[in-house]
């Protein structure tokens, strides 16, 4: 793994200052004891402190401020670019730095173009992501939608950081709910032929079966009503799954989101993958039969109750395929598998690890996120219904009022287990309070600097020969601190399966943009300013491309 200049900088203080502990005394190089080097929060404190001394006083039986005096005294500062260190607090120590490390920052983000921030903090280490998995029985919903964007930020994030990722989405095309599907269509099919149809008690009334019978029904003519009960049954399900699915690749392909393996629910019962998960079970001693009906033991693994696998006529219960689904995918050797569920599916996390355990497969494998409600304002009110349809508003309803970036920005921007407020007003305005707009106009008005420049036919010459010594003003420095800190964002919201941490830092960097701006001109009558500030420029293009990509949102060179 390569060493990033912050990451450089960082190891090469820390060492500077153990060296000058065990000079002074107060511990041998093996009895230094781990210490902190951090950015201070305030910018008056200088630019890195250490806790060094407080972490020093047990071994060195002294107070910590004399041991932060020593610490100093014995200091080799210019190994670490270090200008002036001084004493904070109970000992902390606060360094100001030699501004010169942060150039080279710009080489590594240039030398890395679309790949600089990535990581290999998960190389060699397979991870499965499962998230959107919409019942294919009618529209994706908003639900959907956060899942959707939090789990694709989150897949992009996990790839860049090293792991090999794959996404999956899981059909769930057996049951009742399928069944009333194809029970729906074959209604909406009888009445589109002028016969007379009810409609099944749980049918599904939406406008799209209504025009998926139609068009069946001027294709087929009625031969399909020749078909035995079975057959026509079996055909009705097939076409109501082909369309639904089309019509969730086609909102999902439009909304920028893409699956590496689609699962099919029946396939569990087809392979008799049911049926051996609860083998399994048996053979593990891990459920039992009471009031005829088979039960699997989870308050062993922490549930607060036993549940019910089998249910007395003999039926499955949701778990059970769902064990099955989980069991195979122990079996596919991942080193570790992420959910992303609704929040109404909360409770059904301990079952599926008490599940997991009592197979013998290591629960802590299985990684559960549960992505919260949104709620949409417009004009300072909830929205509940589609103009368009008096129905609940889908992804692409929503896609059609405020944009695909919009949603996906928004969606992304918090928390994913906290409840999100989605101002609809706010994510089309064209506003600095838009933050949508606030990060891609960074982008954009970086692209209209180098038309400038290219118009006044100015061109960057090598990296190598530019004058970067000429950068030195403070919202330059502070720019390219943070371009420095892109890595350790990717390795921080990989860990944390944390993806809105890449939408803070991006806004971060456009708010740092935006500020250098107003104070700054770029193009200036000194020619060697103007190319070190246009390489800056460069590289913070491409910082900000590569956040805005791995969020889903498109970074525009116009606006």
């Amino acid at each position: 793994m390569s060493e990033y200049a912050l990451e450089r900088l960082y190891r090469q203080v820390k060492e500077a200052i153990g060296d000058a502990a065990v000079a002074a005394g107060f511990a041998t190089r093996e009895e230094l004891p781990d210490f902190a080097i951090e950015v201070p929060k305030e910018k008056s404190h200088g630019d890195l402190a250490t806790n060094a001394a407080m972490q020093l006083t047990k071994l060195a039986k002294k107070n910590p401020r004399q041991i932060a005096e020593g610490i100093i005294a014995n200091l080799d500062q210019a190994k670490a670019s270090i200008v002036s260190a001084e004493i904070a607090g109970p000992g902390f120590i606060n360094f100001r730095l030699d501004k010169g490390y942060l150039y080279p920052i710009i080489g590594e983000v240039l030398a890395g173009g679309e790949r600089y921030g990535s990581v290999q903090d998960g190389a060699g280490r397979k991870v499965q992501l499962e998230f959107v998995s919409a019942n294919p029985t009618g529209s994706l919903h908003l639900g959907h939608a956060r899942g959707a964007a939090v789990g694709d930020a989150l897949a992009n994030i996990l790839d860049f950081a090293g792991y090999e990722v794959t996404r999956e989405y899981y059909i769930n095309d057996a049951g009742n709910q399928v069944a009333n599907l194809a029970r729906s269509i074959e209604a909406r099919y009888r009445q589109a032929l002028g016969q007379q149809a009810e409609m099944p008690e749980d049918g599904y009334h939406g406008e799209d079966i209504v025009g998926f019978a139609k068009e069946l029904a001027e294709r087929e003519g009625d031969k399909l009503l020749a078909l035995g009960d079975e057959e026509r049954f079996e055909y009705f399900r097939s076409y109501g799954l082909e369309k639904e699915l089309d019509k969730i690749k086609r909102d999902l392909g439009r909304f920028g989101v893409g699956f590496d393996v689609w699962f099919s629910e029946t396939s569990l019962y087809e392979k008799g993958l049911v049926v051996n998960a609860l083998d399994a079970l048996r053979a593990q001693g891990a459920v039992y039969e009471k009031d005829g009906a088979v039960w699997l033991e989870t308050t062993k693994h922490g549930d607060d109750k036993d549940r019910v696998l089998v249910k007395n006529d003999g039926s499955y219960t949701y778990l059970t395929p769902d064990i099955a689904y989980h069991m195979d995918k122990y079996g596919r050797g991942y080193d570790q598998m992420i959910n992303i569920w609704g929040a109404d599916h909360h409770g059904y996390i301990p079952r599926m690890k008490a599940a997991m355990a009592s197979l013998g497969n290591d629960p802590e494998k299985l990684k559960v996120l549960i992505a919260q409600m949104v709620s949409l304002f417009q004009n300072g009110e909830k929205v509940k219904m589609s103009k368009r349809t008096g129905k609940a508003v889908t992804i692409e309803d929503l896609m059609d009022e405020v944009g695909v970036d919009a949603i996906r920005y928004f969606f992304t921007m918090r928390s994913m287990d906290s409840h999100l407020d989605f101002d609809m007003d706010l994510a089309v305005s064209t506003s600095n309070e838009n933050p949508v707009f606030y990060v891609q106009y960074a982008y954009a008005r970086i692209c209209s600097i180098f038309r400038q420049a290219e118009e006044q036919g100015i061109e960057l010459v090598p990296l190598a020969e530019a004058p970067l010594g000429k950068l030195v003003a403070e919202h330059e420095f502070e720019l390219l601190r943070k371009m420095g800190e892109l890595p350790d964002v990717i390795a921080d919201a990989a860990r944390g399966y944390a993806p809105h941490h890449m939408i803070r830092y991006i806004y971060e960097v456009a708010s740092l943009f935006h500020s250098y701006y107003r104070a700054e001109r770029v193009i200036t009558e000194d020619a060697e300013q103007s190319q070190a500030r246009l390489q800056l420029l460069a590289a913070l293009k491409i910082v900000l491309g590569n956040g805005l990509r791995l969020v889903g949102v498109s970074a525009p060179e116009k606006m």
